[in-house]
């Protein structure tokens, strides 16, 4: 058990609440889908994706640069709404973290790398805002993970003291990143891994 109390939980969105909002396997989907090249498509991806997330290129600007470079068979949003349509819950975690938030009053952030079209239909779609109090996504601040400042951007909006603060990710290395600013690191694996890590932490469920 920990000194402290939690008192605030910070969220990755992607592969810990829902599916991954435009994830490697959603674009090879996309490429099978709609006749495309997948391995020009990803290169071009790759190239201009981290300026859709930090919120410096509209969805529609990505899908030209991406996609819609040269004459298509499809309109923009018919690949759009396939986009969109890639985004899942996970059933588990939600309800999950729904019960935590409100047995011990925690603050919830999301800390996440979107973009913003995506993001505010994942909101959206799923009440995302029901659950979560902040949302520190990359396309809104303009800042993007490992960058340590949206970290620091998280801690100062929250006003959450980084020893009573649980960050959750499913990537190894940003979960490191926050444990850098002493804050409770969780590598989100599983449920069940997830569960337990935060039960060394004092956050239970009771049982029904």
């Amino acid at each position: 058990m920990i000194s402290k109390p939690i008192t605030t939980l910070f969220l990755d969105i992607g592969s810990v609440l829902l599916t991954n909002g435009w994830d490697r396997n959603s674009r090879r989907l996309a490429a099978e889908k709609f006749g495309l090249d997948f391995a020009e498509m990803d290169e071009r991806h790759h190239l201009t994706f981290d300026t859709y997330e930090e919120g410096k290129l509209s969805l529609n600007d990505y899908l030209k640069r991406v996609v819609f470079y040269e004459k298509r068979p499809f309109t923009l949003q018919t690949f759009k709404q396939f986009m969109f349509d890639q985004s899942q819950p996970l059933p588990d975690m939600l309800p999950f973290i729904a019960s935590l938030k409100s047995r011990y009053h925690l603050r919830v952030a999301a800390v996440s790398n979107e973009g913003r079209e995506l993001a505010e239909y994942r909101i959206r779609q799923f009440q995302l805002n029901e659950l979560i109090d902040t949302f520190i996504v990359s396309s809104f601040v303009h800042i993007r993970k490992p960058d340590v400042d949206i970290y620091h951007l998280a801690l100062d909006v929250t006003q959450g003291q980084s020893d009573q603060v649980v960050y959750i990710d499913d990537r190894a290395m940003l979960v490191d990143v926050a444990r850098g600013l002493g804050i409770h690191g969780i590598h989100h694996t599983s449920f069940a891994s997830t569960q337990h890590a935060l039960a060394q932490l004092g956050l239970t469920v009771e049982q029904s």
